[in-house]
């Protein structure tokens, strides 16, 4: 993400999107009752008169609008947040009050206006703005097919899959010097060279891996090479791959070793009655107290908060412990951190002394 401009005692910032990863960013940045401004495509209705018959027409337009958040969608794998509310800044052909959905996808600029930005939403968007792109190509293949993405922060992007003809039956003939396997290395060098890959994940059901990993000669690409196993090729094969352990080799050092780190120290803490309060009634009576250092949510609970109509309780409560110098972080729920943090309620604190 580029921070174009800001101006947070406006309560405004300006931001391009330059990744899938900064959607999911946003929409844990922007809250309902927030003002998006943006360039977006709006159907309008042209009038015509023909004698004494009024023929109706609509045309695709590019235009600048202001809405007011209601409702916002995103989902990890797709590749736009939907911004839904009433216009509040129009054009002549868009009246304020009308309802508009703004889709918000990569290349886009918007602007954000705020009623009063949170800290914790200010460094989300910096922290997006200085986030590295992860370096791991994930490579899923078996006999005759093959699935190249790129592992994101949250979630991957896909670069290609193809199939091959290969031959039913299995030996040694058939598998060396395969055409399909030698796409399949080529397709991997050039995803190498091109995004300057650190690591590559090679998944594969049964034995193809190996086979594969014998036709490879270049020394410094096995060098980065982790097997994997997986149980199909394609998004499903991707999405188990995401769960697998041979992953925290790779992300030991990315956001998601700092969650699993903040949710074992949670447990720990409460395993032995420490400094730890979880449920929003515990959080928000650590907050008020002064006592908490680090307030741990899932986005999915963070959600929950904005449609049920009670983030304004929750957002007082960060407040409270952003007074006192705590931070807040985000978890994403369907890692196996979010998941045990989804189990206490999807928000906990460590804190800086015990209560009670």
């Amino acid at each position: 993400m580029r921070i174009l401009s800001h101006d947070f005692r406006k309560w405004a910032a300006a931001v391009e999107v330059q990744s899938l990863d900064d959607l999911w960013h946003l929409s844990q940045v922007i809250d309902s009752g927030d003002r998006v401004k943006a360039r977006t495509i709006r159907k309008i209705k042209l009038g015509r008169e023909k004698g004494e018959e009024r023929k109706t027409a609509f045309v695709k337009k590019h235009v600048t609008i202001t809405v007011e958040v209601e409702n916002m969608e995103f989902h990890k794998y797709s590749n736009i947040l939907r911004l839904s509310g009433r216009v509040a800044e129009g054009t002549e052909d868009i009246p304020v009050g009308v309802y508009h959905t703004i889709n918000v996808e990569e290349g886009a600029k918007l602007k954000i206006i705020k009623n009063h930005w949170l800290k914790f939403q200010i460094e989300k968007l910096k922290e997006a703005a200085s986030e590295k792109e992860l370096k791991i190509l994930v490579c899923l293949f078996d006999r005759d097919s093959a699935f190249f993405a790129l592992l994101k922060q949250q979630g991957y992007k896909k670069l290609s899959e193809f199939s091959g003809d290969v031959q039913k039956k299995r030996s040694a003939e058939t598998l060396r010097g395969e055409n399909f396997y030698k796409r399949v290395i080529s397709a991997m060098e050039e995803y190498v060279k091109t995004h300057k890959i650190e690591y590559v994940i090679l998944a594969s059901p049964a034995f193809w891996k190996e086979e594969l990993l014998k036709e490879i000669k270049d020394g410094e690409l096995k060098g980065k090479i982790i097997p994997a196993g997986c149980s199909s090729v394609g998004i499903n094969g991707m999405e188990e791959l995401l769960k697998r352990p041979e992953l925290k080799e790779v992300l030991k050092h990315e956001r998601l070793a700092k969650e699993t780190e903040l949710i074992e120290q949670l447990l720990a803490e409460i395993g032995r009655s420490g400094k730890a309060a979880y449920g929003l009634e515990e959080v928000e009576s650590a907050a008020y107290a002064g006592a908490v250092n680090i307030i741990v949510i899932t986005d999915k609970t963070l959600h929950k908060f904005r449609v049920d109509n009670s983030f304004q309780r929750l957002e007082d409560a960060i407040k409270a412990a952003e007074r006192a110098k705590g931070k807040v972080f985000i978890i994403d729920s369907d890692n196996a951190p979010g998941k045990k943090l989804e189990g206490l309620g999807g928000i906990g604190a460590l804190l800086r002394y015990r209560l009670g």
